[in-house]
């Protein structure tokens, strides 16, 4: 994942994606980098263009966002019809006060 943040990196900035300049991010990250890696990263990114990539992985969030907010909303309904027998609770409520004294 690091090696693809940093041709992120350079590319947001405007540089050439190079194995000279992605070593040098992960350099100074702390990061012994494998030069095949970069090879392969770099090999990978030759045929991609990575603005619209990103614009369609943002896409693809807001897709896979919609149904994820409206869950919540169908599942409330379903929890309010089971509900839980107040003994239960109660007997959670004393077990946790005797565990603080």
């Amino acid at each position: 994942m690091e090696y693809l943040h940093a041709s992120l990196i350079l590319h947001s900035s405007g540089k050439k994606i190079t194995e000279k300049a992605i070593g040098d991010i992960l350099t100074a990250a702390g990061i012994e980098p494998d030069k095949n890696r970069i090879k392969g990263l770099i090999a990978a990114l030759a045929d991609v263009d990575i603005d619209e990539a990103l614009k369609n992985a943002t896409t693809m969030q807001a897709v896979a966002a919609a149904p994820a907010a409206g869950a919540p909303a169908t599942a409330a309904p379903a929890a309010a019809a089971t509900p839980e027998p107040e003994e239960e609770e109660e007997e959670e409520e004393s077990g946790l006060s005797s565990l603080f004294g």
